[in-house]
Protein backbone atom coordinates (compact mmCIF):
# COMPACT_ATOMS: atom_id res chain seq x y z
CA UNK A 1 0.00 0.00 0.00
CA UNK A 2 2.69 2.30 0.86
CA UNK A 3 4.71 1.52 -2.17
CA UNK A 4 1.45 2.39 -4.20
CA UNK A 5 1.25 5.74 -2.76
CA UNK A 6 4.65 6.39 -3.29
CA UNK A 7 4.22 5.64 -6.73
CA UNK A 8 1.39 7.33 -7.05
CA UNK A 9 3.11 10.16 -6.24
CA UNK A 10 6.04 9.88 -8.47
CA UNK A 11 3.89 9.49 -11.56
CA UNK A 12 1.94 12.48 -10.31
CA UNK A 13 5.24 14.46 -10.39
CA UNK A 14 6.43 13.12 -13.71
CA UNK A 15 3.31 14.99 -14.79
CA UNK A 16 4.05 17.95 -13.59
CA UNK A 17 7.29 18.06 -15.14
CA UNK A 18 5.40 16.97 -18.62
CA UNK A 19 3.25 19.88 -18.08
CA UNK A 20 6.19 22.45 -17.61
CA UNK A 21 7.55 20.92 -20.52
CA UNK A 22 4.65 20.75 -22.34
CA UNK A 23 3.78 24.93 -22.00
CA UNK A 24 7.89 25.76 -22.60
CA UNK A 25 7.59 23.96 -25.54
CA UNK A 26 4.83 25.86 -26.85
CA UNK A 27 6.40 28.93 -26.10
CA UNK A 28 9.79 28.58 -27.63
CA UNK A 29 8.92 25.94 -30.32
CA UNK A 30 5.86 28.45 -31.25
CA UNK A 31 9.00 31.28 -31.27
CA UNK A 32 11.33 28.91 -33.48
CA UNK A 33 8.44 28.74 -36.19
CA UNK A 34 8.27 32.64 -36.86
CA UNK A 35 12.14 33.59 -35.76
CA UNK A 36 13.76 33.36 -39.46
CA UNK A 37 11.54 35.36 -40.94
CA UNK A 38 10.87 37.53 -38.05
CA UNK A 39 15.33 38.35 -38.41
CA UNK A 40 14.75 38.76 -42.10
CA UNK A 41 12.25 41.48 -41.42
CA UNK A 42 14.47 43.52 -39.07
CA UNK A 43 16.77 43.74 -41.66
CA UNK A 44 19.11 40.43 -41.24
CA UNK A 45 20.64 38.62 -43.75
CA UNK A 46 20.45 35.07 -44.83
CA UNK A 47 23.74 34.48 -43.64
CA UNK A 48 22.86 36.02 -40.03
CA UNK A 49 19.87 33.93 -39.78
CA UNK A 50 22.18 30.88 -39.96
CA UNK A 51 24.26 32.04 -37.91
CA UNK A 52 22.50 33.06 -35.25
CA UNK A 53 20.58 29.66 -35.09
CA UNK A 54 23.94 27.20 -35.32
CA UNK A 55 25.36 30.08 -32.58
CA UNK A 56 22.52 29.32 -30.47
CA UNK A 57 22.42 25.67 -31.04
CA UNK A 58 25.89 25.32 -30.57
CA UNK A 59 25.69 27.12 -27.22
CA UNK A 60 22.55 25.08 -26.54
CA UNK A 61 24.38 22.01 -26.22
CA UNK A 62 27.88 23.10 -25.05
CA UNK A 63 26.87 24.73 -21.95
CA UNK A 64 24.87 21.50 -20.79
CA UNK A 65 28.39 20.29 -20.08
CA UNK A 66 29.36 23.05 -17.83
CA UNK A 67 26.11 23.24 -16.01
CA UNK A 68 26.04 19.56 -15.49
CA UNK A 69 29.32 19.57 -13.88
CA UNK A 70 28.43 22.62 -11.66
CA UNK A 71 24.88 21.05 -10.80
CA UNK A 72 26.68 17.88 -9.39
CA UNK A 73 28.94 19.84 -7.44
CA UNK A 74 26.36 22.03 -5.87
CA UNK A 75 23.64 19.84 -5.64
CA UNK A 76 21.18 23.04 -6.45
CA UNK A 77 19.52 21.23 -8.84
CA UNK A 78 16.04 22.65 -8.22
CA UNK A 79 17.69 26.49 -8.19
CA UNK A 80 20.03 25.70 -11.92
CA UNK A 81 16.53 24.22 -13.45
CA UNK A 82 14.73 27.30 -12.24
CA UNK A 83 16.78 29.63 -13.11
CA UNK A 84 17.19 27.92 -16.52
CA UNK A 85 13.68 27.71 -16.96
CA UNK A 86 13.36 31.54 -16.53
CA UNK A 87 16.03 32.54 -19.09
CA UNK A 88 14.57 30.03 -21.53
CA UNK A 89 11.17 31.35 -21.41
CA UNK A 90 11.13 34.83 -20.97
CA UNK A 91 13.44 35.27 -23.94
CA UNK A 92 10.90 34.40 -26.37
CA UNK A 93 8.11 37.23 -25.36
CA UNK A 94 11.10 39.81 -25.07
CA UNK A 95 11.78 38.92 -28.85
CA UNK A 96 8.34 40.93 -29.30
CA UNK A 97 10.44 43.92 -27.93
CA UNK A 98 13.76 44.03 -30.24
CA UNK A 99 13.85 47.13 -32.23
CA UNK A 100 16.58 45.98 -34.21
CA UNK A 101 17.89 42.29 -35.23
CA UNK A 102 20.40 42.45 -33.22
CA UNK A 103 18.85 42.63 -30.28
CA UNK A 104 16.43 39.70 -31.29
CA UNK A 105 19.50 37.09 -32.18
CA UNK A 106 21.07 38.00 -28.50
CA UNK A 107 17.32 36.85 -26.96
CA UNK A 108 17.55 34.03 -29.25
CA UNK A 109 20.76 32.82 -27.55
CA UNK A 110 19.66 33.32 -24.55
CA UNK A 111 16.84 31.13 -25.13
CA UNK A 112 19.26 28.67 -25.96
CA UNK A 113 21.45 29.54 -23.25
CA UNK A 114 18.67 28.86 -20.69
CA UNK A 115 17.29 25.62 -22.15
CA UNK A 116 21.05 24.66 -22.02
CA UNK A 117 21.22 25.22 -18.40
CA UNK A 118 18.29 23.75 -17.03
CA UNK A 119 18.43 20.44 -18.85
CA UNK A 120 20.95 18.14 -16.80
CA UNK A 121 19.58 19.70 -13.93
CA UNK A 122 16.08 18.60 -14.90
CA UNK A 123 16.87 15.32 -15.81
CA UNK A 124 18.22 14.22 -12.54
CA UNK A 125 15.26 15.81 -10.82
CA UNK A 126 13.32 13.69 -13.51
CA UNK A 127 15.37 10.54 -12.82
CA UNK A 128 14.73 10.74 -9.78
CA UNK A 129 10.91 10.35 -9.86
CA UNK A 130 11.42 7.72 -12.75
CA UNK A 131 13.44 5.33 -11.00
CA UNK A 132 10.02 4.13 -8.84
CA UNK A 133 7.87 3.64 -11.93
CA UNK A 134 10.38 3.08 -14.48
CA UNK A 135 12.75 5.46 -16.24
CA UNK A 136 11.49 3.89 -19.66
CA UNK A 137 7.71 4.47 -18.89
CA UNK A 138 8.12 7.94 -17.17
CA UNK A 139 10.67 9.70 -20.06
CA UNK A 140 8.29 8.32 -22.40
CA UNK A 141 5.56 10.16 -20.47
CA UNK A 142 7.34 13.21 -20.11
CA UNK A 143 8.79 13.23 -24.06
CA UNK A 144 4.71 12.80 -25.03
CA UNK A 145 3.86 15.63 -22.87
CA UNK A 146 6.67 17.54 -24.33
CA UNK A 147 6.04 16.83 -28.43
CA UNK A 148 2.17 18.23 -27.62
CA UNK A 149 3.49 20.88 -27.14
CA UNK A 150 5.86 21.28 -29.96
CA UNK A 151 2.98 20.49 -32.23
CA UNK A 152 0.78 22.91 -30.66
CA UNK A 153 2.88 25.73 -30.00
CA UNK A 154 3.45 26.60 -34.06
CA UNK A 155 -0.41 26.00 -34.08
CA UNK A 156 -1.19 28.53 -31.92
CA UNK A 157 1.79 31.05 -33.33
CA UNK A 158 0.00 30.71 -36.90
CA UNK A 159 -3.48 30.93 -35.77
CA UNK A 160 -2.02 35.02 -34.52
CA UNK A 161 -0.33 35.34 -37.00
CA UNK A 162 -2.88 35.20 -39.53
CA UNK A 163 -5.80 37.18 -37.55
CA UNK A 164 -2.99 39.62 -36.40
CA UNK A 165 -0.42 39.61 -39.28
CA UNK A 166 1.81 40.90 -36.79
CA UNK A 167 5.31 39.58 -35.75
CA UNK A 168 5.53 41.15 -32.05
CA UNK A 169 2.16 40.40 -31.58
CA UNK A 170 2.68 36.39 -31.98
CA UNK A 171 5.70 36.44 -29.16
CA UNK A 172 3.40 38.31 -26.91
CA UNK A 173 1.04 35.83 -26.97
CA UNK A 174 3.73 33.58 -26.16
CA UNK A 175 4.11 35.66 -22.42
CA UNK A 176 0.94 32.87 -21.30
CA UNK A 177 2.68 29.57 -21.64
CA UNK A 178 5.70 30.63 -20.54
CA UNK A 179 4.05 31.84 -17.08
CA UNK A 180 1.79 28.78 -17.11
CA UNK A 181 5.46 26.68 -17.22
CA UNK A 182 6.80 28.68 -14.24
CA UNK A 183 3.44 28.58 -12.36
CA UNK A 184 3.67 25.01 -12.96
CA UNK A 185 7.54 24.17 -12.72
CA UNK A 186 6.52 26.09 -8.86
CA UNK A 187 3.60 23.79 -7.68
CA UNK A 188 6.46 20.81 -8.85
CA UNK A 189 8.93 21.84 -6.63
CA UNK A 190 6.64 22.33 -3.91
CA UNK A 191 5.26 18.48 -4.57
CA UNK A 192 8.66 17.33 -5.26
CA UNK A 193 9.91 18.88 -1.21
CA UNK A 194 6.95 17.09 0.50
CA UNK A 195 6.99 14.42 -1.27
CA UNK A 196 9.32 11.63 0.39
CA UNK A 197 8.52 8.69 -2.04
CA UNK A 198 12.05 10.24 -4.00
CA UNK A 199 14.75 7.71 -3.01
CA UNK A 200 18.37 8.19 -4.98
CA UNK A 201 18.62 4.74 -6.12
CA UNK A 202 22.72 3.97 -5.88
CA UNK A 203 24.23 2.43 -9.24
CA UNK A 204 25.91 -0.97 -8.48
CA UNK A 205 28.19 -1.23 -11.40
CA UNK A 206 31.32 -0.54 -10.58
CA UNK A 207 33.48 2.28 -11.45
CA UNK A 208 35.44 1.27 -14.00
CA UNK A 209 32.94 -0.97 -15.87
CA UNK A 210 30.35 2.23 -15.56
CA UNK A 211 33.08 4.28 -17.58
CA UNK A 212 33.07 1.60 -20.34
CA UNK A 213 29.78 1.63 -20.43
CA UNK A 214 29.26 5.00 -20.56
CA UNK A 215 31.36 5.83 -23.50
CA UNK A 216 30.54 2.95 -25.45
CA UNK A 217 26.97 4.35 -25.17
CA UNK A 218 27.97 7.76 -26.09
CA UNK A 219 29.73 6.23 -29.17
CA UNK A 220 26.81 4.26 -30.46
CA UNK A 221 24.62 7.65 -29.71
CA UNK A 222 27.00 9.82 -31.77
CA UNK A 223 26.88 7.21 -34.76
CA UNK A 224 22.91 7.77 -34.75
CA UNK A 225 23.43 11.64 -34.48
CA UNK A 226 25.93 11.56 -37.39
CA UNK A 227 23.77 10.08 -39.41
CA UNK A 228 20.08 11.61 -38.79
CA UNK A 229 19.18 14.27 -40.67
CA UNK A 230 17.79 17.34 -39.25
CA UNK A 231 14.31 18.66 -40.62
CA UNK A 232 15.42 21.76 -42.12
CA UNK A 233 17.45 19.87 -44.36
CA UNK A 234 14.38 17.33 -45.32
CA UNK A 235 12.48 20.20 -45.66
CA UNK A 236 14.60 21.78 -47.87
CA UNK A 237 14.61 18.81 -50.15
CA UNK A 238 10.83 18.81 -50.40
CA UNK A 239 10.53 22.25 -51.44
CA UNK A 240 13.56 22.19 -53.73
CA UNK A 241 12.12 19.03 -55.64
CA UNK A 242 8.41 19.61 -55.27
CA UNK A 243 8.21 16.11 -54.08
CA UNK A 244 5.87 17.41 -51.57
CA UNK A 245 3.37 20.35 -51.64
CA UNK A 246 4.70 23.56 -49.89
CA UNK A 247 1.86 23.27 -47.41
CA UNK A 248 2.19 19.91 -46.51
CA UNK A 249 5.91 20.50 -45.44
CA UNK A 250 4.89 21.82 -41.55
CA UNK A 251 2.03 19.00 -41.95
CA UNK A 252 4.57 15.68 -42.17
CA UNK A 253 6.52 17.69 -39.75
CA UNK A 254 3.46 17.62 -37.25
CA UNK A 255 2.73 13.91 -38.19
CA UNK A 256 6.20 13.08 -37.45
CA UNK A 257 6.14 14.76 -33.80
CA UNK A 258 2.64 13.00 -33.23
CA UNK A 259 4.11 9.27 -33.91
CA UNK A 260 7.19 10.97 -31.90
CA UNK A 261 4.86 11.30 -28.98
CA UNK A 262 2.52 8.00 -29.31
CA UNK A 263 5.88 6.10 -29.83
CA UNK A 264 7.60 7.34 -26.73
CA UNK A 265 5.35 5.95 -24.62
CA UNK A 266 5.33 2.94 -26.27
CA UNK A 267 9.20 2.40 -26.37
CA UNK A 268 9.62 3.67 -22.49
CA UNK A 269 7.39 0.85 -21.08
CA UNK A 270 9.33 -1.65 -23.68
CA UNK A 271 12.63 -0.37 -22.76
CA UNK A 272 11.39 -1.13 -18.94
CA UNK A 273 10.97 -4.70 -20.13
CA UNK A 274 13.24 -5.51 -22.72
CA UNK A 275 16.00 -2.84 -21.82
CA UNK A 276 18.61 -1.29 -24.26
CA UNK A 277 17.73 -4.00 -27.50
CA UNK A 278 15.16 -1.75 -28.06
CA UNK A 279 17.40 0.60 -29.25
CA UNK A 280 18.58 -1.65 -31.85
CA UNK A 281 15.11 -1.86 -32.92
CA UNK A 282 14.26 1.82 -33.33
CA UNK A 283 17.77 2.21 -34.93
CA UNK A 284 16.70 -0.52 -37.55
CA UNK A 285 13.65 1.41 -37.90
CA UNK A 286 14.86 4.88 -38.11
CA UNK A 287 17.95 3.76 -40.21
CA UNK A 288 15.69 3.71 -43.54
CA UNK A 289 13.97 6.73 -43.08
CA UNK A 290 16.01 8.63 -46.11
CA UNK A 291 15.27 6.59 -48.53
CA UNK A 292 12.05 6.36 -48.42
CA UNK A 293 12.29 11.10 -47.43
CA UNK A 294 14.55 11.43 -49.76
CA UNK A 295 14.06 9.75 -53.30
CA UNK A 296 10.20 8.34 -53.75
CA UNK A 297 7.30 10.12 -53.50
CA UNK A 298 4.93 12.31 -51.49
CA UNK A 299 3.69 8.80 -49.86
CA UNK A 300 6.81 7.77 -49.27
CA UNK A 301 8.29 10.52 -47.81
CA UNK A 302 4.79 10.16 -45.26
CA UNK A 303 6.34 6.87 -44.33
CA UNK A 304 9.33 7.97 -43.87
CA UNK A 305 8.60 10.70 -41.54
CA UNK A 306 6.87 8.08 -39.50
CA UNK A 307 10.08 6.17 -39.38
CA UNK A 308 11.95 9.58 -38.24
CA UNK A 309 9.43 9.93 -35.71
CA UNK A 310 10.11 6.70 -34.40
CA UNK A 311 13.82 7.71 -34.04
CA UNK A 312 13.51 10.66 -32.59
CA UNK A 313 11.22 9.23 -29.90
CA UNK A 314 14.04 6.39 -29.35
CA UNK A 315 16.78 10.26 -28.65
CA UNK A 316 14.44 11.44 -26.36
CA UNK A 317 12.61 8.87 -24.49
CA UNK A 318 15.31 5.77 -24.51
CA UNK A 319 18.52 7.20 -24.37
CA UNK A 320 17.50 9.07 -21.52
CA UNK A 321 16.37 6.24 -19.34
CA UNK A 322 19.21 4.12 -20.43
CA UNK A 323 21.30 7.05 -18.90
CA UNK A 324 19.43 7.10 -15.94
CA UNK A 325 19.60 3.57 -14.95
CA UNK A 326 23.67 3.79 -15.47
CA UNK A 327 24.49 6.95 -14.46
CA UNK A 328 25.37 7.14 -10.85
CA UNK A 329 23.54 9.44 -8.06
CA UNK A 330 26.31 12.03 -7.67
CA UNK A 331 27.48 12.54 -11.70
CA UNK A 332 23.95 11.94 -12.74
CA UNK A 333 24.05 15.76 -13.88
CA UNK A 334 27.57 15.41 -15.11
CA UNK A 335 26.68 12.36 -17.01
CA UNK A 336 23.75 13.86 -19.09
CA UNK A 337 25.89 17.31 -19.35
CA UNK A 338 28.40 15.23 -21.41
CA UNK A 339 25.90 13.29 -22.79
CA UNK A 340 24.48 16.51 -24.19
CA UNK A 341 27.37 17.78 -25.11
CA UNK A 342 28.73 15.31 -27.42
CA UNK A 343 25.49 14.29 -28.71
CA UNK A 344 24.81 18.03 -30.08
CA UNK A 345 28.59 17.83 -31.59
CA UNK A 346 28.17 14.95 -33.59
CA UNK A 347 24.62 15.91 -34.48
CA UNK A 348 25.83 19.35 -35.71
CA UNK A 349 28.76 17.80 -37.84
CA UNK A 350 26.55 15.39 -39.14
CA UNK A 351 24.05 18.12 -40.44
CA UNK A 352 26.88 20.31 -41.76
CA UNK A 353 28.31 16.61 -43.51
CA UNK A 354 24.86 15.54 -45.13
CA UNK A 355 24.29 19.36 -45.91
CA UNK A 356 27.42 19.12 -48.26
CA UNK A 357 26.74 16.02 -49.58
CA UNK A 358 22.65 16.90 -50.38
CA UNK A 359 24.69 19.64 -53.41
CA UNK A 360 26.91 16.61 -54.67
CA UNK A 361 24.87 13.54 -54.29
CA UNK A 362 21.68 12.30 -52.83
CA UNK A 363 22.09 8.43 -53.01
CA UNK A 364 25.61 9.48 -51.30
CA UNK A 365 23.75 11.49 -48.25
CA UNK A 366 21.31 8.31 -48.35
CA UNK A 367 24.24 5.61 -48.18
CA UNK A 368 25.98 8.18 -45.51
CA UNK A 369 22.82 8.16 -43.17
CA UNK A 370 21.86 4.86 -43.22
CA UNK A 371 25.39 3.50 -42.53
CA UNK A 372 26.43 5.95 -39.72
CA UNK A 373 23.34 4.80 -38.21
CA UNK A 374 23.52 1.17 -38.73
CA UNK A 375 27.11 1.38 -37.73
CA UNK A 376 25.69 2.31 -33.72
CA UNK A 377 24.17 -1.05 -33.58
CA UNK A 378 27.50 -3.46 -33.13
CA UNK A 379 27.97 -1.45 -30.18
CA UNK A 380 24.17 -1.58 -28.86
CA UNK A 381 25.22 -5.58 -28.74
CA UNK A 382 28.00 -4.89 -27.07
CA UNK A 383 25.98 -3.06 -24.63
CA UNK A 384 22.80 -5.68 -24.15
CA UNK A 385 26.01 -8.72 -23.15
CA UNK A 386 27.68 -6.30 -20.78
CA UNK A 387 24.15 -5.68 -18.71
CA UNK A 388 22.98 -9.01 -19.28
Amino acid sequence: MLSKIKNDKNLFFILLIGIVSLFADMTYEGARSITGPYLSLLGASAAAVGFVSGLGEFIGYGIRLLSGIVADKTKKYWTITILGYIINLIAVPALALAGNWYIAAVLMVCERFGKAIRNPSRDVILSQATAAIGHGKGFGIHEALDQIGAITGPLIVSFVLYFSGNYKISFLALLFPALLAISVLLIAKNNYSKNDGFKTIINPIKSTELKKIFWLYLTAISLIAIGFADYPLIAFHFSKTGQTAKEWIPVLYAIAMGVDALAALLLGKLFDKHGIKILIVTTLISAFFAPLVFQGNFYTAMLGMVCWGIGMAALESVVKAFLATILPSDKKATGFGIFYAVFGFFWFIGSFIMGSIYDISILWLILFSIGMQLASIPFFIILVNKNQ
